[in-house]
């Protein structure tokens, strides 16, 4: 199976405010839409066709009270209880019905493709599937996966043309994401052969505090974490588990790592 990375959710409260404060960072955002019938709305921040969506709700109660496919992103969101951070990722392909038969091939509980849809601020409509993977008693959740109606060339031309990728900062790329996790070379191996990524070599984070296990993935890398000894990923396994806790770029003018709605954002050169 082929897949890239396609985007981070970051559960906040009111994502609109998010687009005038990553403005401030410099960084741009844009109104993203509304799920119409399923109380969430968003905005997104677009490096390429890599991005982030910033997740909230229009009826909580509406989330709440839905029935939601075991495994699927908002079904974490309400068992969260709607606590705002990084949520889960999406892994994107352009053979879902294939990754689903492999997954399952694997011992997965999988549930889809389910097609989805959201209205743009202009009325448009943008179409996908989704396929929610998991295993029970996990305590890191896989990625959902998604394949978008359209090419990634038509998408990119017209996410231009929208406005929705716009000019980021010089240089700046998305990087991937980091995951705190008590096994990083147990969890890296593991998530390696269910989505056929390959492992690079582990590191020391001194900032960090951990050893870093790192999965190659087009658009994105996935870094795992774990700690060795007190500090940041210590600090996020006790209070939250094993989770994403950090989206990493790359090409910043300067190096900064600053928190947003309980996620932390981190520049390097």
């Amino acid at each position: 199976m082929t897949l890239s990375f396609d985007h981070l959710v970051h559960f906040v409260d009111e994502p609109k405010e998010v687009i005038t404060l990553l403005k401030n960072q410099g960084i741009h955002a844009v109104e993203g839409g509304v799920h119409e019938g399923r109380g969430t709305y968003n905005a997104l921040s677009y490096f390429d066709l890599s991005y982030i969506e910033y997740l909230g709700t229009y009826d909580r109660e509406l989330v709440a009270g839905a029935e939601h496919l075991h495994h699927s992103l908002i079904e974490t969101v309400v068992n969260n209880k709607f606590k705002e951070g990084f949520v889960r990722f999406a892994a994107r392909t352009t053979d879902i019905e294939g990754v689903a038969k492999s997954l399952k091939e694997q011992g997965l509980s999988v549930n889809g493709p389910v097609p989805m849809n959201r209205k743009r601020p202009d009325g448009s409509i943008i179409s996908w599937q989704l396929l929610y993977v998991g295993e029970e008693n996990d305590s890191l959740q896989l990625p959902f996966i998604i394949q978008w109606d359209d090419n990634d060339d038509k998408r990119r031309q017209e996410q231009v043309e929208k406005g929705v990728i716009g000019k980021q900062p010089e240089k700046l790329d998305f990087a991937g994401v980091t995951f705190a996790v008590i096994d990083a070379e147990k969890t890296a191996e593991k998530w390696s052969r269910y989505l056929g990524l390959e492992v690079a070599e582990a590191y020391v984070d001194p900032e960090l505090n951990a050893i870093v296990q790192v999965l190659t993935l087009a658009g994105g890398d996935l870094y795992f974490a774990s700690p060795i000894g007190e500090g940041v990923v210590a600090k996020v396994l006790a209070e939250l588990g094993e989770c994403p806790f950090q989206v990493n770029f790359s090409g910043a003018k300067e190096p900064v790592t600053f928190e947003l709605f309980n996620g932390r954002y981190h520049f390097e050169k």
